[in-house]
């Protein structure tokens, strides 16, 4: 485990939290089990560490297999739900709201990410000067479908280019940043695919770090390439408008 400490919330027994890894999913009952065993294998034994994982209104078993994993992997797992899907951005905000450390870490919940790469991410986060930085887990060897690392490689592209965030894989689903700075940032769904551009607009670093990328364990992506276009898109322009719009201090002075 990285050495580095952190000042956040404390658990009941007073363990300080210095990170919380929070997961969205979405009727992904079949992933549960082994996607949590490996979260136990990496922070299960690190008392500050929480992991939360927000069910973004799910219609199959997903909830029962986090009280299992709960029962039987990760005690301190914190299950939160939604009583209706509102997208993964709303779930990803309701867990970092609710969450105790003063970083977090997302994590998509089908299998794909290795979480055991949010230790190096947290590394790199508590070891660079100034204001916390962004770290992303950049995809460089895509697990997917042919047409969709085509569409992400075009995406990815119009956005770097649009907004000059400076990141090749801004949707990657592997993520570590400061909790208060993203609570500053204007709130939409789909915002967690801006991140890079909107909490460098208010100072945030990026760092970008390689990661490893795997085959989905079980079901599909819920968004084709072509609904995931339309709307990024649209957000694309909303997130445009936003930087043009808000204007931040360099320094402040108070007399």
């Amino acid at each position: 485990m990285p050495t580095s400490t952190v000042q956040g919330s404390s658990h009941d027994d007073g363990q300080p939290t210095r990170l919380s890894v929070v997961m969205a999913v979405l009727n992904a009952a079949e992933n549960i089990l082994p996607v949590c065993q490996e979260l136990a294998d990496t922070f299960g034994a690190d008392p500050s560490v929480e992991i939360l994982a927000i069910d973004d209104g799910s219609t199959d078993a997903t909830v029962k297999k986090l009280l299992e994993a709960r029962q039987t992997l990760l005690p301190r797992l914190r299950i939160i739900s939604h009583p209706k899907r509102l997208g993964k951005s709303a779930a990803l905000r309701t867990g970092i709201t609710a969450a105790k450390g003063q970083w977090i870490a997302t994590i998509d919940g089908d299998g794909q990410d290795d979480p055991s790469a949010i230790l190096k991410m947290l590394d790199q986060a508590t070891s660079a000067p100034g204001t916390a930085p962004l770290v992303v887990g950049v995809r460089r060897k895509r697990n997917d479908r042919l047409s969709r690392r085509i569409a992400t490689r075009l995406a990815n592209g119009l956005r770097r280019r649009l907004l000059n965030d400076g990141c090749p894989d801004t949707g990657a689903p592997l993520k570590l940043f400061s909790r208060d700075l993203f609570l500053k940032i204007p709130q939409f769904e789909g915002v967690h695919r801006f991140l890079p551009a909107l909490l460098g607009h208010y100072g945030a670093p990026l760092i970008c770090i390689e990661v490893q990328h795997r085959a989905r364990l079980h079901g599909s992506s819920k968004y084709t390439n072509f609904n995931r276009a339309l709307v990024g898109i649209r957000d694309l322009l909303g997130v445009m408008w936003l930087q043009n719009r808000t204007h931040l201090p360099d320094h402040l002075t108070e007399h």
